[in-house]
């Protein structure tokens, strides 16, 4: 007599292995949305680290100029006269419905050319030429100014002089 698997074992069986496809197969789709939420995640990462590389050179190349103010900021941009090579250069970081824009106008070498660019800055109403969209999904910005002996608001502070040292002046010296 021939002995074999019956009907119910087979199915058993399959459905042993079905489970076991399932299964499979749920592990490694969660392998694949693990693997895309990490390369977003590192994507914005880099271009985060990115944004923070160009703001670190704008603000070492700040140029204090005699004519318009090498740092501003009015509550909606902050503006900064860079150096550059050929000339100076305005550039303004702005937050305009949760995007982050850096805008950057032609480097200049004359005075009024640098007046006539800070004015532009301060005009800015949309995808102007020399405009760039940095990071989206920004709720809100605040820029502190370090002034004497602690940080500042700059839009509370406005653009104060920085506080003299609180260290008392040393004595006169006496006449022997």
């Amino acid at each position: 007599m021939r002995r074999g698997f019956t009907l119910v074992e087979v199915l058993v069986a399959l459905l042993i292995m079905a489970v076991i496809a399932a299964m499979g197969w749920q592990g490694i789709s969660g392998m694949a949305r693990a693997r895309d939420i990490g390369a977003t995640a590192s994507e914005r990462t880099l271009r985060l680290a990115a944004v923070i590389g160009q703001w670190e050179q704008d603000l070492a190349a700040v140029y204090d100029s005699p004519l318009v103010p090498g740092v501003s900021f009015d509550g909606a941009a902050l503006r900064l006269v860079r150096r550059n090579e050929g000339g100076v250069q305005v550039v303004a970081w702005q937050l305009r419905e949760g995007r982050w824009q850096r805008w950057a106008g032609p480097v200049v070498q004359r005075a009024g050319e640098l007046q006539q660019a800070f004015r532009a800055s301060q005009q800015l109403q949309g995808p102007e030429v020399g405009q760039m969209l940095l990071l989206e999904g920004i709720t809100d910005w605040q820029v502190y100014f370090w002034r004497g002996q602690g940080w500042s608001n700059a839009q509370s502070s406005g653009d104060l002089v920085a506080a003299p040292s609180p260290v008392a002046p040393a004595p006169p010296a006496s006449a022997a």
